[in-house]
């Protein structure tokens, strides 16, 4: 069963790079030129957004009809809808980033394969904003295998 979650994983994430590539997200002047309403604005990302759109709601209808999923033992929704102080400036950091760079997290990893430098540059910097985040939070949280887990 791993092997066949592992696979699963892997096709799943070359169709995500495939799609971020195909849609422009991994070039960081046509998500410039899609969050630049005031000026040369280009509204095809807004394609992507609703085919991204379009594909969650079908999954969450497939998944409403199903008593589990086909390689986990449950689902895992998220159960909390609290707006929170730390979400809310999670959210600004994540938007003034992306507007500066041009990248988020999901297009420059994908963009590592083409080697260029500012991509690696932005993963390295985010990296380091991820470590000195759990570092300044506290340390690495530890949880505790869930039941049926152990030995996977």
């Amino acid at each position: 069963m791993n092997l066949l979650r592992s696979a699963t994983a892997l096709v799943s994430g070359l169709l995500f790079g495939f799609g971020l590539a195909l849609s422009g997200m991994m070039d960081p002047e046509k998500v410039l030129g899609f969050l630049d309403i005031a000026g040369a604005w280009d509204p095809s990302l807004v394609f992507v957004l609703g085919g991204a759109v379009g594909v969650s709601g079908l999954g969450y209808l497939i998944r409403a009809r199903m008593a589990r999923p086909l390689l986990a033992p449950r689902f895992e929704i998220p159960t909390t809808s609290k707006l929170d102080a730390r979400l809310i400036g999670g959210a600004a950091l994540f938007g003034i980033g992306w507007g500066l760079a041009g990248f988020c997290p999901g297009p420059a990893l994908a963009g590592l394969v083409l080697g260029l430098p500012p991509v690696a540059v932005f993963v390295a910097a985010m990296l380091a904003g991820m470590l000195l985040h759990r570092l300044s939070a506290g340390g690495w949280p530890v949880t505790p295998p869930r039941q049926g887990e152990l030995g996977r």
